[in-house]
């Protein structure tokens, strides 16, 4: 053959005319296919269901499914037969048969039955886009009337997405779904995964007399066991001796034993509505503020215009702690993220604590930020449990004696940050205007400039903050105190200067630990550090040296360090370095930290005088913590 006969097809294309360089016909190969389906021509196998026969062709079978090639390839006696009994719902086989032979299936046109079984079908022959196309569609269909049937078809083919987005239908309509019809026939298993829920919200007599009428039913299954499920403590004094007592399925004991947990436990296991990510303090839940001034101010969503005179709700700071803001939500919640804005029109920071309860007697304190300098907004995490009331206390105000909150809100989200100790340990960078931290000390042209995220455009004239070196800091506040340990900070580097420097970390501005040392390098451009983690509101970033001259210039600050390469590296050195600190010293880490006085000598070198006279400039924003207005 000429070596011309393999070259590819070129040429002028007609105009108009729509290119092609494949050719698809998927369409007609399926619709082609699918005439196949049930059809006797060139069959070499039946399936014999319901006394029914279902002739079909092993071949494709087998190319669409391991479990039949498996069945009719591999040496089992079905491989020789003929004739195969099945032992399945011959309409859900049919239709099973449709979808490999054509890969179309419209679910549509199936009643609700079939396709629970086609789904067991597709779950038992191993086509899993079968399943979890049907899996899909049942989503978008659930209600009332198919909730418990598609729980239980979820369960047993282990299908978790459905499963929980059953589950989570089942906590928003739980009321309802305690009285329909199809409550009884839910399997035991299923059943008691939905009382093990705390979010399965009903009034609990309601689901005392579910599980009776389902114990009815169901006489072959231990009631006892099912019924362990169901919070007797959460009734009521006449719902136990009237409703429960009488219908002797209970040891009189156990209500005996949740009247006294009623009267002496300080906990009770309650139930609580579930709204994932949705702020449930608000008027659409019925939320309100019971106390504090200007109540109606909190919840109202109004977080831009609030100034000195209006727009928050507030209390008096006493010594003893007895006063507060609080909050009724329109019911029992399951919450685990509380966001606040404290009013932050100036620099004045805040201390205060947060408990919350169930029942206006038990409290729980799940924030205390009572030790603390706190401003602007606040994002709370907790271990999630129900609430219903909220209460905020202030303790400390650094103007004057009164506690201002201009807004709140409270929901549940699906994952949360590591907290430790009570402080979150975010993995993103929280030095950020957005978070609510803000420079204190410093010198730029531009507020901020330092947290904006802006760490492209800068020159000589702009985009960075300073400090003349041997009289200054930069200064920045957190928003909340933050559990952490690395920092990376980008020094100018316009020019080809080295910079040393040190860095100290407090949470009260009077105790400071230094955490970075590099008064004896010459370092330029980005920096990356991590340090022995612990909790931090303030960073103080002091230069001692500029080769050029005598200002520090920093462009950008992350904390923690948002570049995850350096971040490696730098944490597999403190790892091998506190390895071999343990094996010489065979003792505890020694603390990292190290106490700095606040008179250290800088060095100072001479540079552009043109850089120098930026910083006398009056155009120039100078942040003094010092000159904060009374509220």
């Amino acid at each position: 053959m000429s070596s011309q006969s393999h070259r590819k097809m070129s040429g002028t294309r007609l105009p108009n005319k729509p290119r092609s360089d494949a050719v698809e016909l998927t369409e007609l190969f399926s619709a082609q296919m699918a005439q196949l389906c049930l059809n006797e021509d060139y069959s070499d196998v039946t399936f014999i269901v319901e006394n029914q026969r279902l002739p079909a062709h092993r071949v494709m079978l087998a190319a669409r499914s391991e479990y039949f090639r498996a069945l009719l390839y591999g040496g089992l006696s079905e491989s020789t037969q003929k004739d195969i009994h099945l032992k399945v719902p011959v309409e859900a086989f049919k239709a099973l048969l449709r979808y490999i032979y054509s890969g179309h299936l419209s679910l549509s046109q199936m009643d609700e039955d079939n396709i629970l079984d086609t789904l067991g079908l597709a779950n038992q022959y191993g086509l899993t886009e079968l399943e979890l196309a049907i899996s899909d569609y049942l989503v978008q269909y659930l209600a009332l009337n198919n909730a418990c049937a598609i729980l239980d078809a979820a369960r047993l083919y282990n299908l978790e997405k459905l499963t929980k987005l059953c589950l989570t239908f089942m906590d928003r309509n739980a009321a309802d779904i305690l009285q329909h019809e199809t409550f009884k026939n839910l399997s035991k298993e299923s059943l008691e995964e939905i009382l093990r829920r705390d979010s399965f919200f009903a009034p609990e007599v309601q689901i005392f007399l579910a599980v009776w009428e389902w114990g009815k039913h169901n006489r072959n299954v231990d009631i006892q066991s099912v019924v362990s499920y169901v919070r007797l403590p959460l009734m009521n004094l006449d719902h136990l001796l009237q409703v429960v007592r009488p219908s002797g399925i209970l040891d009189p004991n156990k209500l005996l034993d949740a009247i006294e947990e009623q009267s002496t436990s300080k906990y009770l296991k309650y139930r609580a509505a579930l709204w994932p990510k949705e702020n449930v303090a608000t008027a659409k839940f019925a939320s309100r503020t019971i106390h504090g001034e200007y109540p109606t101010q909190l919840l109202n969503g109004d977080i831009t215009s609030y100034d000195m005179e209006k727009g928050y709700t507030r209390h008096c700071i006493t010594d003893a702690n007895d006063s507060g803001i609080m909050v009724e939500l329109g019911t029992i919640c399951l919450i685990n993220h509380i966001k606040i804005l404290l009013w932050d029109r100036d620099n004045r920071a805040y201390s205060y604590f947060i408990e919350v309860s169930a029942n206006q007697i038990q409290w729980d304190r799940v924030i205390d930020y009572s030790q603390y300098h706190c401003r602007s907004w606040q994002f709370l995490y907790f271990q999630a449990r129900p609430v219903r009331y909220i209460k905020l206390v202030g303790t400390h105000n650094t103007v004057n004696k009164v506690f201002h909150v201009v807004s709140l809100e409270a929901m549940h989200i699906m994952n949360i940050p590591r907290v430790v100790e009570g402080i979150v340990a975010p993995t993103g960078n929280v030095a950020t205007i957005e978070m609510g931290a803000v420079v204190v000390d410093g010198v730029s042209r531009t507020r901020n400039a330092l947290l904006n995220g802006n760490y492209v455009d800068y020159d000589w004239d702009s985009g960075y903050t300073c400090h003349q070196l041997g009289s200054g800091e930069i200064l920045v506040r957190l928003a909340q105190p933050y559990y952490v340990g690395s920092m990376r900070l980008l020094l100018w580097d316009c020019d080809d200067r080295t910079y040393s420097f040190y860095i100290e970390t407090s949470t009260n501005q009077k105790d400071w630990t230094m955490v970075i040392d590099k008064r004896d390098e010459q370092a330029r451009s980005w920096q990356n550090f991590t340090f022995t983690a612990r909790p931090v509101v303030f960073i103080r970033i002091v230069g001692t040296r500029n080769t050029a001259n005598e200002i520090f210039h920093c462009v950008h600050l992350e904390c923690p360090s948002e570049d995850p390469n350096s971040l490696l590296i730098e944490n597999e050195k403190q790892r091998l370095a506190e390895d071999k600190k343990q094996l010489t010293l065979n003792d505890t880490e020694p603390s990292t930290s190290r106490e700095i006085s606040n008179n250290k000598n800088s060095s100072r070198h001479s540079g552009e005088e043109r850089e120098k006279s930026i910083v006398e400039e009056d155009v120039l924003v100078q942040f003094d913590n010092n000159s904060m207005d009374e509220q």
